[in-house]
């Protein structure tokens, strides 16, 4: 794609106006631009997730960036799997290669105490950033942006579980009639585990396996999140906080563990290996009648952005203007992976690459870059839920924001501690077993007992602190 063909397609000549200092003289985004100026001929280097995310920098903000400031902005692209070991290697070497940083919010504490993040606080005051960063939507703001007080990153991306579900199909009169005989409330999104395992099974036998009542990813690494996400709204809590002792194998825990095998049974055969991919074309083509998954599911459902040549991997829609959005089951969504801004502690270039960030997160800017249809950052500011231009892109994108917008309030936040990848690593291993056909109880005990393991490794001392910070944050747990 073209830059020429992507500034038009959003309106970007407002931004541009940045240039001359007239419609955003006082904003935040223009006194990134003014001071960056004095480094212009020099090139910054980002770390970004690969693939369809890295093309915002490469596409859009990195060009106009250079644009603006006259300085290049190099994009090192590097997968989710492997961002945070390449990041931690290249601090301890010292060597300065990366700048600026895309870092998933649960790393953050992990990276701010080995110091492979610069503090931010005084580039914030010394830009005025402060107040835009309190236009956050809570949920990120309060959550992903600092360790032990101090800011290090900007939250910027609104990753969060949506429940999507066929409007055609659950306001059918048939079936909405049916069903209210047959369980005795109406047909609508689910409220509960317990209404979406009957609502499911309903549809599954009512259309005979040609739709079927849902089709959930469940590949281990990504129903690791849903399984954090159900086990919470169901009460369970990961530590004993006073031991340190992993609950994960509590009663609760396997409750969820069985109640997820027995979903699986009015879903397709093989959603057992289902990633991504293979839930969104399974509901786009009409195969499944719900699905939980992230923000970019609801754009591309109703055709949004289908064009471009970057998506044509993206099955083509054929629910379009027949989806509904709401939060999943329990009302309180996984605030699933997503990324903060940082920079790198052992930049060469760090006031260079703050100022990047801080245009990158503006108001203004970040409005443009969610628009994106490509680059899936997901609305993550107060003023993106309301945008009107937001609102514009498709008949019901109002109430996609709408549900954005709740689950900023009432999501849950990823399990953060010192080495993160631990526990999901074994948690992962036990979601595997358990498609695999073995014993709940069997496989939470051992993914306990591997949790205590690593906990005693670390230190149970050092883990408590980090755990109880994590513990009394207001989206650690449903209130």
């Amino acid at each position: 794609m073209k830059l020429t063909r992507t500034l038009a397609a959003l309106g970007v000549s407002a931004a541009i106006s940045l240039a001359a200092g007239s419609a955003f003289a006082q904003s935040a985004a223009q006194r990134a631009v003014d001071a960056a100026k004095q480094y212009s001929g020099e090139e910054i280097t980002i770390v970004w997730e690969a693939g369809l995310q890295s093309l915002d920098p490469l596409n859009f903000s990195g060009p106009l960036w250079e644009k603006l400031t006259g300085i290049k902005v190099k994009v090192v692209e590097v997968s989710t799997a492997e961002m945070f070991t390449k990041i931690l290697q290249e601090h301890r070497a010292g060597t300065g290669a990366y700048d600026a940083l895309n870092v998933v919010p649960s790393w953050l504490p992990d990276l701010a105490i080995a110091g492979a993040l610069e503090p931010l606080d005084a580039y914030v005051d010394k830009y005025g950033f402060r107040e835009e960063l309190q236009e956050i939507a809570p949920v990120y703001r309060d959550n992903q942006m600092k360790h032990d007080g101090i800011i290090y990153g900007f939250p910027d991306d609104g990753d969060v579980f949506v429940l999507y579900f066929r409007k055609d199909i659950f306001e059918d009169a048939d079936n909405m009639k049916e069903f209210k005989a047959k369980h005795g409330y109406a047909l609508a999104a689910p409220n509960t585990w317990k209404e979406f395992r009957e609502i499911g099974q309903f549809i599954t036998d009512k259309y005979k396996g040609k739709v079927h009542g849902a089709g959930f990813i469940r590949v281990p690494p990504l129903a690791m999140f849903m399984f954090q996400e159900r086990f919470r709204n169901e009460g369970g809590k990961f530590f004993d906080a006073d031991s340190m002792k992993a609950t994960i194998n509590s009663q609760v825990g396997v409750d969820v563990f069985k109640a997820m095998v027995e979903d699986n049974k009015f879903m397709p055969a093989g959603v057992e290996s289902w990633g991504f991919v293979e839930a969104l074309s399974a509901f786009m083509s009409g195969q499944t009648a719900m699905v939980v998954s992230w923000p970019p599911y609801g754009r591309w459902t109703a055709g949004y952005g289908l064009d471009e040549k970057v998506l044509s991997w993206v099955p083509k829609t054929t629910i379009a203007g027949k989806v509904g959005y709401a939060l999943p089951p329990g009302g309180h969504p996984q605030l699933a992976l997503g990324f903060s801004l940082s920079v790198s502690s052992s930049s060469k270039k760090k006031e260079a690459a703050y100022l990047f960030i801080q245009w990158l997160n503006s108001k203004e800017i970040s409005l443009q870059r969610v628009q994106l249809p490509y680059a899936l950052r997901d609305p993550f500011r107060d003023s993106h839920f309301a945008s009107e231009e937001y609102k514009s892109r498709w008949p019901d994108a109002v109430h996609y924001l709408d549900v954005l917008k709740a689950g900023a309030v009432s999501g849950l936040l990823d399990l953060s501690l010192l080495q993160t990848d631990k526990y999901e690593e074994a948690m992962r291993q036990g979601i595997s077993r358990l498609w695999a056909g073995e014993d709940a109880q069997t496989i939470l005990d051992d993914v306990a007992a591997s949790w205590d393991k690593t906990t005693k490794r670390i230190g149970v001392d050092k883990q408590q602190a980090v755990y109880k910070a994590w513990a009394a944050k207001p989206n650690a747990y449903p209130n």
